[in-house]
């Protein structure tokens, strides 16, 4: 059963995600709260598994109560809360290592999928989301001459591309034409090779190095 955690400032939001949650057999409510301070004291109380985290908050905002979170024990993973203009925050929360993001109206399936999604270690990044705040807030790439790219091989770079695009691991090896056991693999090469803690820095650094321009298909 995955344990969940919601936090936000407006109590409507919150009733209609524990419905959400409590409609769903494997899924568990650990508990609420309503700024950054109660995220950090609940994922130090109950470490859940997954955190349903609104951005705009009173006292402690949530991007600011991330790094908290993810110090307290090390097992709760972040989908922050947004909606489209938002989009400043929700890059600052990727620095700050979110693992996911849900738009305010997502529907019910949508959000059950993100939670078991990220429960398991995975990422929720909705291609138009991404590729949205890339082109805003990350300046246009210059490649660095070979680089940190000059590491990867050409199949991982192909990999790196598909990630930036928003790709599960079973879309990349349909895409690829490989098992979804040697995407992970290539997943896990490119994570170490550039020095990247998930998915997401993955996403931002496929940008950054100049290997996906913004605003390209």
């Amino acid at each position: 059963m995955i344990s969940v955690a919601i936090v936000d400032d407006q109590p409507l939001i919150r009733a209609g995600l524990r419905m959400v949650v409590e409609s769903q057999p494997d899924l568990r409510l650990v508990g609420e709260g309503s700024d950054g301070v109660d995220a950090v004291t609940l994922a130090r109380e109950h470490h859940p598994e997954v955190m349903l985290l609104d951005v705009r908050m009173p006292r402690v905002d949530g991007i600011q109560a991330i790094p908290g979170v993810l110090a307290a024990g090390g097992v709760t993973r972040v989908i922050v809360l947004t909606t489209f203009d938002l989009d400043e925050y929700v890059y600052a929360a990727l620095q700050a290592g979110a693992a996911a993001f849900l738009l305010k109206d997502a529907g019910p399936e949508y959000i059950i999928a993100a939670i078991r999604q990220v429960a398991v270690g995975d990422l929720l990044l909705a291609p138009a989301l991404t590729r949205r705040l890339v082109e805003q807030y990350v300046a246009r790439p210059q490649p660095r001459g070979d680089g940190p790219l000059a590491q990867l091989t050409s199949r991982e770079r192909d990999v790196l591309v598909a990630i930036a695009d928003g790709l599960s691991n079973v879309e990349i090896g349909a895409r690829l034409h490989v098992s979804e056991g040697t995407v992970k693999t290539h997943v896990s090469r490119i994570l170490f090779k550039l020095d990247l803690r998930d998915r997401v820095q993955a996403v931002i650094a496929a940008y950054e190095l100049g290997l996906v321009a913004p605003g390209g298909g």
